[in-house]
């Protein structure tokens, strides 16, 4: 049998088709963007869809490779800045992508294992120390109110349907092939010879950050561990690093005398602690295996062999 990555040319997407081919897996996907017959030999794709997550090319899915014995679920938003200029377009690329799927799911292989990549910012801004999977769930923005809509429909088909999902809430995820947020954007400006940056907020903000390969082995893992109707996780190491420290081991992996200050001025709904207990991760059991020093210096040497 095969398993399936929808959303499988992204970030996350890309890093989850190799570690599952390296498994010995029969990986087939569908999202946006076209991947050639070259990179996907690269990858360990066996089959890709261009297109949406909707019943003819899931079909079509299953036409090429038979029904899947896990689906991993990736495909939706990615920004909250995007998410706040084109609410719409997050919503139909989470909460209607995801009820297209489950509907599918019911009808055609109600017996399928479904791993669901949610995020913690279901919790919002109002959590200090390590926030639980039983913490009140406040979004701030649409992003985060879409993704906990996605959750409450895999509830539903859980309850009503026996669909077996598994959500995992990712925290800070980086590594190479980001190419957004705080990382890239130091490294680019790193690489434009800047000796002074100058970063919003305090610096003091904390984040719990995890490296994408590690989430992989993750997600790969959770496809395996038992089948309950319904699961809930937080994908999060419960380590807290500040940004400021994030900043110091970028600068220092570049090399050279970079100096780092702070504006002091935080934007509107960015939680200063975003951190996750990982209790039930433990207890599956799951280790992170790259600590963040060792994953930052990584990231730098990837960005530094990249043409930009």
């Amino acid at each position: 049998m095969s398993v399936w990555v929808t959303g499988g040319n992204g970030f996350i997407g890309r890093h989850l088709i190799g570690q599952l081919a390296r498994e010995g897996e029969s990986v087939y996907g569908v999202g946006h963007g076209a991947i050639d017959e070259t990179d996907r030999r690269k990858l360990g794709l066996t089959d890709w869809i261009n297109g949406e997550i909707i019943t003819p090319n899931l079909d079509g899915l299953v036409q090429r490779g038979g029904v899947p014995s896990a689906i991993f679920h990736l495909a939706g938003g990615s920004s909250v800045a995007r998410s706040i200029e084109q609410p719409y377009e997050d919503f139909s690329r989470t909460v209607a992508a995801t009820a297209s799927l489950l509907e599918w799911l019911r009808h055609s292989v109600p017996g399928c294992r479904l791993i669901v990549v949610s995020s913690a910012a279901v919790y919002g801004a109002h959590h200090a120390g390590a926030i639980s999977e039983q913490a009140n769930a406040l979004p701030m923005s649409p992003y985060g109110h879409h993704k906990l809509i996605m959750e409450h429909l895999c509830r539903s088909y859980a309850v009503s349907f026996g669909i077996r999902a598994t959500i995992v809430r990712l925290f800070s995820v980086y590594g190479p092939l980001l190419r957004k947020q705080l990382l890239w954007d130091l490294c680019l400006r790193l690489g434009e010879g800047q000796r002074e940056l100058v970063l919003g907020g305090t610096g003091n903000e904390t984040r719990d950050w995890i490296d994408v390969r590690d989430v992989v082995r993750l997600l790969a893992e959770l496809a395996r561990a038992d089948g309950a109707p319904l699961k809930v996780l937080n994908g999060g190491s419960g380590v807290p690093t500040k940004v400021a420290e994030i900043a110091r081991l970028a600068t220092k992996a570049w090399g050279g005398k970079t100096s780092v200050r702070f504006s002091g001025v935080v934007r509107a709904g960015d939680p200063f602690s975003l951190v996750a207990d990982a209790g039930q991760l433990a207890s599956i059991p799951f280790s992170w295996r790259i600590p963040v020093q060792d994953g930052i210096a990584q990231y730098v040497s990837w960005f530094k062999g990249q043409a930009h």
